[in-house]
Order: structure tokens, then C-alpha cells, then sequence
């Protein structure tokens, strides 16, 4: 690497995009082609929720099916990734350093936020992976500092993978499909222009800057990872919409990367 990595931020959909994985699938496989190949990993992921930020030291990755009442074949799908325990002990040592506190799990593995995308980006299942939760009880604020902690990784040859949902409401999503709503679309298009106009006030306070804040976002933990890949980039990142899209009606598929 000459170069800092950039972060990225990908809303992971649902699960059956392992078995089923479209065009989203075929952008993550892209992405995972033209990326230089980092030396680890580090995901960020929405369905690793906790108090205390936590990070896995895991030797070798176990497959979380944490969800239910999907199609037997998904539950099939072990993604064994290695794990990173010495990404782990960076992590926490950056951490210590920002006065975060920070735990270890030494035996958690990779949820489906995390390893759904990387079986698309890495499907030899031989990058070395560490998982960081995320605290809904806090802000944006607080996972922009969490990420800015992170910095020092970029230079470092691992990439910070933050995993989530660009819109995410189950209550009102389209399980047979259907058109965009208007709540939606309007919320996607307001965090485009927002990231792409370098407004980081606004984006920092999305409950009151954004339309249809609490309808595209029912609860923050799928969208609170973006905010540390921002954060993970550099003072003031540029952003770059990589990938675009809904599915299930009111399911962004967006992607940004950041990059200083």
C-alpha cells in the first residue's frame, strides 16, 4: 500500500442476499476485485449491539445465523473467515489511547451483517476479520470519535468494512417487492446530497436535519456504523456514493466509501 485505504459503508439487506445475491452481490464481488487487498479486515457491523464498544479476538471466525425463518439452505452457509486477534489488540490499544473504553470477546464470530458481504467481496473466505459493535444509546457524535480512534488502521493495510442500512424500517418494508415511497427515496436522496456537499453538521445531526428521519430510521443501530467509517476516514472525508438502489420496496442498497 502507498496509499490509505478508504472506509466504506454498505447496506448489507437481507440475508438471503447470500443465496440470492443479485445486483447487490455483483457490486460487492466488484468491489472486492478493485479494492487493493488489505491484510485484515475490520467490520463494523449494525447486528453487534452492546454498551461498551467490543471488539472479537476470535482465532477463527465462526458463521452467526442470527436470524429466523429463512430458507433452510441459508442456515447451510458457513463463512469461516480467519480471525484477527492481532487486529483486535490494535483495536484496543487505539481505543485505550482516545480514552474509549473497549472490551474483548475472545470467542464471538461474525454476524450476518458482516459475513453476508464479505462472502461476496473475499469468497475464499481468507481475509482475516475482526467485528466492532456499535452502541445505539449513543450518537452520532460519539461513533464519529470511534471511528476517528481508527485513523492510524487505514495507514495500517486493513480496511474498515461498516455495515448497515442506508434506509431501514422491516415494519414498512415490501416483502413482495413494490415501488419506492416517497418517505424513503427522500431520506436516501437527503444523505447523498449531504455527504457529496462535505455538510457534516447536518449529517452529524440527522434525527433533526433529515426528512423522515425516525420513518428511515426506526431505531439508529443500522445506521450508527456509518458514522464510524466517516469518522475511521480522516478530518473532514470526502464521500463517494459507490452503489445505489432499493430493494423490498423501502430498502436502500447505498454504499459509500470515504477517503480523506
Amino acid at each position: 500500500m502507498t496509499q490509505p485505504f478508504p472506509t466504506l459503508f454498505v447496506s448489507h439487506g437481507s440475508p438471503m442476499l447470500a443465496v440470492e445475491p443479485g445486483a447487490t452481490g455483483e457490486f460487492w464481488k466488484t468491489l472486492g476485485r478493485d479494492l487493493p487487498r488489505p491484510h485484515s479486515v475490520l467490520a463494523v457491523s449494525a447486528h453487534w449491539t452492546t454498551r461498551e464498544p467490543t471488539v472479537n479476538a476470535a482465532p477463527k471466525n465462526a458463521t452467526i445465523h442470527d436470524f429466523y425463518g429463512f430458507p433452510e439452505a441459508l442456515y447451510r452457509i458457513h463463512y469461516e473467515a480467519p480471525g484477527a486477534p492481532a487486529l483486535a489488540d490494535r483495536v484496543v490499544s487505539l481505543l485505550e489511547a482516545a480514552e474509549i473504553p473497549v472490551r474483548v470477546d475472545p470467542a464471538r464470530g461474525l454476524d450476518h451483517g458482516a459475513w453476508v458481504p464479505l462472502q461476496n467481496m473475499y469468497p475464499d473466505a481468507d481475509m482475516p476479520v475482526a467485528q466492532l459493535s456499535v452502541q445505539p444509546q449513543r450518537d452520532a457524535r460519539w461513533h464519529q470519535q470511534l471511528g476517528a480512534a481508527l485513523r492510524p488502521l487505514r495507514d495500517e493495510g486493513v480496511l474498515v468494512l461498516a455495515t448497515g442500512g442506508a434506509v431501514h424500517n422491516l415494519r414498512e418494508m415490501a416483502r413482495a417487492g413494490g415501488p419506492t415511497p416517497a418517505w424513503a427515496k427522500n431520506f436516501d436522496d437527503w444523505l447523498a446530497a449531504t455527504l457529496a456537499a462535505g455538510k457534516e453538521s447536518e449529517f452529524l445531526d440527522w434525527e433533526t436535519a433529515a426528512p423522515e428521519a425516525k420513518r428511515a430510521q426506526p431505531t439508529p443501530e443500522h445506521f450508527l456504523p456509518i458514522f464510524v467509517a466517516y469518522g475511521a476516514a480522516g478530518e473532514h472525508p470526502k464521500a463517494k456514493r459507490i452503489n445505489q438502489g432499493f430493494t423490498l420496496g423501502s430498502m436502500s442498497m447505498a454504499a459509500y466509501e470515504f477517503a480523506a
